[in-house]
């Protein structure tokens, strides 16, 4: 069942799925669509599962599910992880890579492997107070107040 982001409780599960790149205004609207109808289907043991969803700088997809009505199974995992590999084939990005680091540099969103982010941060092109994105928020809530975060308050600060 789809519900507006908005409307989830901050103990909603998240997952955050991280392009290594922009998608495209025309992209975009194909994967609200696609996402809109995955949702809907969405389901763990034959029950409806209340999830929503948005994207964030045109890189960021946050799958929202709220597990006081139905708790995520491992088939409903593994089927959102299904609809992610799908999205990655179709639009030719990689959105399940843990390995790597975005972070804003202005009013951009940059996209670095672990290993650069980590001689950017030996020779300071990077610092503590460096805006990261943090991926290991677990719920709404989380996502909401520490997801976007100085790399000094996350888990990037062991690199600084």
């Amino acid at each position: 069942m789809l519900v507006d982001f908005e409307k989830l409780p901050d103990s909603s599960r998240v997952w955050i799925y991280q392009a290594n790149r922009s998608f495209s205004e025309e992209e975009l609207q194909e994967i609200k669509t696609a996402t809109d109808v995955f949702i809907e289907q969405w389901t763990a043991h034959g029950q409806d599962l209340k999830a929503g969803y948005e994207i964030r700088y045109n890189r960021f997809l946050i799958l929202a599910l709220d597990q006081q009505v139905a708790a995520a199974s491992g088939c409903s995992i593994d089927a959102s992880v299904h609809f992610i590999q799908e999205l990655e084939k179709k639009y030719n990005v990689s959105l399940l890579d843990k390995m790597n680091v975005s972070y804003k540099q202005g009013a951009y969103v940059a996209y670095k492997p672990l290993l650069e982010f980590k001689k950017m941060a030996k020779a300071k092109s990077v610092s503590p107070k460096t805006i990261v994105f943090n991926h290991l928020v677990t719920n709404k809530g989380e996502y909401l107040e520490h997801w976007e975060v100085p790399a000094s308050e996350s888990w990037h600060a062991r690199f600084m």
